[in-house]
């Protein structure tokens, strides 16, 4: 992982979009700090599609998309995605999986979610369940005391030993039924939302996260970056960014956006 400032200003001097991950990307603690709210303005006011991309749940995701300076926000870990027409007043909702299939998989979650609370004391589930479509997620810190990374693991087995895809995110274990990742959404929302070809212009495009549920999206994009406590996670365990800022959370990405903004501005008096 090379310093954010070796990322050149040749590179980003065309850059039409940013995708972000949220928890502790944008966030610092659990809140988002002003500047960070600020640097999403900033970008999409200089033409950047914003698009967030994260584990959070389908009805965080409703208000993201009306509420954020944002094109669109893909959600579950790319279960589906929304964007709001600002113009028309009308909200356009993408799923992966047919509610009947969304229905069928949600009894098999059901079940491994007892499964994963009994065998794995302190687990828990994850306070914004209630509003998710698609996926289980298991709280391993944010609401209750940090469990040990061997209980984590086994969070992931259980998962892996009922047939279902699993994430390590930075506060959750997210777990789902269906062959559906962040880049594969990232190219639906693309398409269907900022009508570009993701392969032809992923180089144009810059992907910041922080934990190793973003290791395919690091992996993706030639200009990814992680916000400095990226470095919290063992080094090996997953596709690490190109590049990494000084601070960490919501000010490292606000890093990432001056350094956009500031490349296209000294490209544009070349």
């Amino acid at each position: 992982m090379r310093p954010l400032l070796h990322l050149a200003s040749q590179a980003l001097h065309d850059c039409c979009a940013v995708f972000t991950d949220i928890d502790d990307t944008l966030t610092t603690h659990g809140q988002m700090p002003a500047v960070a709210y600020a640097a999403l303005e900033r970008l999409a006011a200089a033409g950047i599609a914003v698009v967030p991309i994260t584990g959070r749940p389908a009805g965080w995701c409703d208000m993201i998309a009306r509420m954020w300076p944002v094109a669109g926000v893909v959600g579950e870990n790319g279960a589906l995605y929304f964007s709001y027409d600002r113009t028309a007043h009308v909200m356009r909702q993408r799923f992966f999986a047919s509610a009947e299939e969304r229905r069928a998989n949600r009894k098999r979650l059901d079940v491994l979610r007892e499964k994963i609370l009994r065998e794995v004391p302190g687990a828990g589930i994850a306070s914004d369940q209630l509003y998710r479509e698609a996926d289980l997620a298991i709280d391993f810190c944010e609401d209750v005391p940090a469990l040990p990374p061997d209980q984590v693991q086994r969070i992931l087995d259980l998962f892996a030993q009922a047939g279902a895809a699993a994430q390590l995110l930075s506060i959750h274990v997210n777990g789902w039924v269906g062959n559906y990742d962040k880049p594969s959404r990232a190219r639906g929302v693309s398409k269907g939302i900022l009508g570009l070809d993701l392969e032809q212009n992923r180089s144009r495009m810059v992907f910041v996260g922080d934990s190793p549920n973003d290791g395919p999206m690091f992996r993706f994009f030639p200009m990814s970056c992680g916000v400095a406590n990226v470095r919290d996670f063992l080094p090996g365990s997953f596709h690490p960014p190109a590049f990494v800022t000084e601070l960490a959370g919501g000010e490292g990405f606000v890093q990432v956006a001056d350094h956009i903004l500031a490349s296209r501005r000294e490209v544009s008096h070349v």
